[in-house]
């Protein structure tokens, strides 16, 4: 089964997200933001990490760069209401990292996920 990281700030989205990701068939670990997920991506082995991008603290870019250093081939979601100011920064991104804008649908980030995590 596969295995997803959630860092999300937004307390009612991260856990509407956690819900639904779990009753598609996913085991979901959530987090409010990057620094409460680094115990996680040091100690489990995760497939996705889904994030928004601006969070207070360590923002999901960041995260996304620490979580390759220690599993690298995770794949990466963004998850952004501010995707086009966060990404034309030129701050480093995740190279094959996935952005849905939000408001997105539910079913979008679900079929979004299949694709990234389809055996190639």
């Amino acid at each position: 089964m596969p295995r997803i990281l959630l860092a999300e700030d937004d307390e009612s989205m991260r856990s509407f997200l956690e819900r639904a990701l779990e009753r598609v068939g996913h085991v979901v670990t959530s987090v409010a933001d990057g620094f409460e997920a680094l115990p996680h991506i040091a100690n489990t082995r995760f497939d996705l990490l889904v994030t928004d991008i601006v969070m207070p603290g360590m923002d999901g870019l960041e995260l996304a760069r620490r979580a390759s250093i220690e599993m690298p081939g995770i794949q990466v979601i963004f998850i952004t209401g501010f995707a086009a100011v966060a990404l034309n920064n030129n701050a480093p991104r995740h190279p094959n990292a996935r952005v849905l804008s939000k408001p997105f649908h539910l079913r979008s980030l679900v079929d979004e996920i299949e694709r990234v995590l389809a055996p190639a």
